[in-house]
């Protein structure tokens, strides 16, 4: 029965996982909140590594989605759809140095000084703030990118210094790309594929860290804590399909001031939550 408990809760997070990773809303906000009324009654380190290796579903829902964007080889394409394909990589492996760069370096500061309530709920107001004004701004104006190929190296360096902001919890990864892409001139559409092209290098390698980290420190997971973690893994995987299409969906026809709202009143409420909890 325990074990049938857990299950239900990992399910449940890798729904939110699938989710939040992709709409820009900040997954780090919502695990936080969702942690303190769905405990997993495992260890705290395993905990840890949980919440960042449950990432890698959502992830490989990328390249599922995108698989012909995506994947250069093949005999039905030609030898300039192969060489724009290798030319998008190579510009998501120049836009995800700044992330990894800054990650490493500053990783444990992160998660010692600002895994906190407070900087989650005060990035998704101002985040929130961000993307009603940066909207406003671009309505009615064109985008000087509409395709995520056209993209330069330039506009990839750029992006991806963006992307640096969401290692401030409750920033949200896709958020902050998206946002420096549209800022860039970027359309929705190609800022939020690029986002979603920078997530795959960018989540294996956190992902891979936090692995390499757990055992280093000695510490171990049994059977039930990897029976969970791969169930987590499916669920996060499964939902994000039907969200990346979603999104793409959405964008084309709707702005995203509706998700900024939303981060508003989520980092109010989780501010809330947490000062009447400690009062």
């Amino acid at each position: 029965m325990k074990e049938f408990i857990e299950i239900l809760k990992v399910i449940f997070l890798g729904i939110i996982e699938g989710i939040t990773e992709w709409l820009p809303i900040s997954s780090t906000g919502h695990m936080i909140l969702v942690d303190e009324f769905i405990k997993l009654q495992v260890s705290e380190n395993f905990k840890e590594l949980f919440l960042v290796v449950i990432q890698l579903g959502a992830i490989l829902a990328v390249p599922v989605v995108f698989w012909k964007k995506l994947f250069p080889f093949g005999k039905s394409k030609s030898e300039d759809e192969k060489k724009r394909i290798w030319s998008l990589w190579f510009k998501v492996a120049i836009g995800v140095v700044p992330a990894v760069v800054l990650g490493l370096l500053l990783d444990d500061l992160l998660d010692k000084y600002l895994y906190n309530y407070v900087v989650v709920s005060v990035a998704l107001v101002v985040y929130g703030v961000a993307f009603i004004l940066i909207e406003r701004l671009r309505k009615n104006k064109e985008y000087r990118i509409d395709s995520v190929y056209d993209i330069s190296y330039r506009d990839a360096l750029i992006i991806g210094a963006y992307q640096t902001l969401s290692l401030i919890p409750g920033t949200s990864r896709s958020g902050s790309t998206i946002l420096g892409g549209m800022l860039t001139g970027v359309s929705r559409t190609a800022s939020a594929e690029f986002s979603f092209f920078m997530a795959i290098p960018v989540m294996l390698g956190a992902s891979g860290l936090k692995v390499l980290k757990f055992i280093a420190g000695g510490y171990t997971a049994t059977s039930l804590e990897i029976c969970l973690l791969l169930i987590g893994i499916l669920v996060s995987f499964a939902v994000s399909l039907v969200v990346i299409e979603f999104l793409m969906s959405f964008v084309k026809k709707h702005s995203f001031s509706a998700f900024g709202i939303y981060r508003i009143v989520l980092g109010a409420v989780v501010l809330a939550y947490f000062i009447a909890k400690v009062y």
